[in-house]
C-alpha cells in the first residue's frame, strides 16, 4: 500500500503546474507531503479547519449530503481538497501553468 501511495504522490506531483501535495490523517497531521515540513504543517492546520467548516455547512444545508471535494482558487494558487473519512488529500497548483497546456 505504501508503494501505491508513493507512486500516486509522484504521479500527481509530476503534473504540470503542481506545486505540492499533502496527505493528512484524520487529526489534520501531515503524513506524506512533497512540501517542506513547516509548509505542510501550515497547510494541514489551515485546510483541515476549512474542510470541517465546509462539511458543517453542507450538512446544515442538507443533512443527507456530504462534502466530497473542495476547490479554492486564489490569484496565485488553486488548492484542490479531497476529504475522506480517514485522510485528506490536498493538491496545490499554479492555475496559470495548467492553463498553458
Amino acid at each position: 500500500m505504501t508503494i501505491d501511495v508513493d507512486e500516486t504522490l509522484k504521479r500527481i506531483s509530476n503534473k504540470k503546474g503542481v506545486k505540492g501535495v499533502v496527505i493528512l490523517n484524520s487529526e489534520g497531521q501531515s503524513i506524506r507531503s512533497t512540501l517542506d515540513r513547516d509548509l505542510a504543517k501550515q497547510y494541514g492546520q489551515l485546510i483541515s479547519k476549512l474542510v470541517e467548516q465546509a462539511k458543517t455547512t453542507v450538512l446544515a444545508l442538507d443533512e443527507q449530503n456530504e462534502l466530497t471535494f473542495l476547490r479554492v482558487r486564489t490569484k496565485k494558487h488553486e488548492i484542490m481538497i479531497a476529504p475522506d473519512h480517514e485522510y485528506l488529500l490536498i493538491v496545490i497548483q499554479n492555475p496559470a501553468e495548467v492553463m498553458q497546456q
